[in-house]
C-alpha cells in the first residue's frame, strides 16, 4: 500500500501535538510560598511560612497546605528565623477563614517561631481559633497569651476548650532573639506538653500540663464547630470576629514566622526536628 506525501505529513502532525500534549506546560503560580512535605491527610494542616515577597500581604501570608488564603494581613513583612516572617503590630493580628481540616483532630501540636523583647505590664495574644461554642466568653476553642513578661520569664496561659492551663514559663521567650515554641496535647494521656528550641519544658504543674473535663481526663478534643484561625492576636483583633473587646487585650508586638498546626501531638524528637531545621 502506499501513502501519499500529504498523508504522511499529517500524521507526523498529528503524532507532534499529540506529544505536546503530553508534556507539562506552563501555569500561572499560584504565588510564591514554600511547599511543605506533607502527604495528603497527613497530619500537618496548616502551614504558613510568611515567605512571600509579593507586594500583596495575602500572597504573604498564604497556608501551603490548601493555598488557603487570609481573609486579612495588614502585617509587615520582615526578616524571619528562615526567609520572611511578619512583623505583629498593635491591635492587628492576621486571621484565615479557616484552618483547614485541622477541626477534625483529636490531638493536636500547635508551632510556631517567636521574637519579642520584654513588654512590662502588657499581655499579649499569640493565637486563637474562633469557636461559637463558648459563646459564655471567649467565643474560643483555645487561644494563648502572656504577660509579666521579664528577659527570662513570662506567665502563659492557654485557654483549651474553657479550661485555663496557667502558670510560670521560666524560659527566655522574651530576650529578642528568635524562639521555638510548640505546644503538644495527646487526647490518650489528656496532657499539654511545651517544648521550647526543640527541648521538651520540664518541671511545670498539673495546672499547666492535665486537660480535665468535669474533674476527669479529658480525653479527644473537638474543634468541629471552629472557624476563623488568628495568629498574632486574638478575636478582637480579626474585624467581624465575637469575643471579649476588653482594652487589656493586646495583640502579639514581636514578630512571628513559621506557623503550623498538626492533627497529631508530635514527639520530642519530632520538635527537635523542626527546631533543628528552623521550621
Amino acid at each position: 500500500m502506499k501513502y501519499s506525501k500529504i498523508n504522511i505529513a499529517t500524521v507526523a502532525l498529528g503524532l507532534g501535538l499529540a506529544l505536546a500534549g503530553c508534556q507539562k506546560m506552563d501555569r500561572p503560580r499560584l504565588g510564591d510560598f514554600p511547599q511543605d512535605s506533607n502527604p495528603p491527610g497527613g497530619p500537618l494542616s496548616f502551614y504558613a511560612a510568611f515567605d512571600g515577597t509579593s507586594t500583596d500581604p495575602l500572597m504573604n501570608g498564604v497556608d501551603s497546605i490548601r493555598a488557603n488564603f487570609p481573609q486579612s494581613n495588614p502585617l509587615p513583612s520582615v526578616a524571619g528565623v528562615s526567609g520572611r516572617a511578619l512583623q505583629g503590630q498593635d491591635g492587628k493580628s492576621i486571621f484565615y477563614p479557616s484552618a483547614n481540616d485541622f477541626k477534625n483532630c483529636q490531638s493536636f501540636t500547635i508551632a510556631m517561631w517567636l521574637k519579642n523583647p520584654a513588654q512590662a505590664g502588657r499581655t499579649e495574644f499569640l493565637f486563637s481559633l474562633f469557636d461559637p461554642t463558648y459563646s459564655g466568653w471567649s467565643y474560643s476553642a483555645f487561644f494563648c497569651l502572656v504577660e509579666n513578661q521579664t528577659a527570662t520569664r513570662a506567665t502563659m496561659k492557654f485557654n483549651l476548650m474553657d479550661q485555663w492551663l496557667e502558670g510560670d514559663f521560666n524560659r527566655p521567650m522574651f530576650d529578642g532573639n528568635w524562639h521555638h515554641i510548640a505546644y503538644a496535647y495527646d487526647h490518650t494521656t489528656s496532657k499539654m506538653n511545651y517544648y521550647f528550641d526543640g527541648q521538651l519544658v520540664t518541671g511545670l504543674t498539673p495546672t499547666q500540663t492535665d486537660v480535665r473535663r468535669g474533674g476527669a481526663p479529658r480525653g479527644a478534643v473537638d474543634f468541629s464547630q471552629a472557624g476563623r484561625l488568628v495568629v498574632g492576636g486574638w478575636n478582637k483583633h480579626a474585624p467581624g470576629t465575637n469575643g471579649p473587646g476588653d482594652d487589656w487585650i493586646r495583640s502579639f508586638s514581636g514578630t512571628i514566622d513559621q506557623f503550623r498546626l498538626y492533627t497529631k501531638a508530635l514527639n520530642a524528637a519530632e520538635v527537635q526536628a523542626l527546631f533543628t531545621a528552623k521550621q
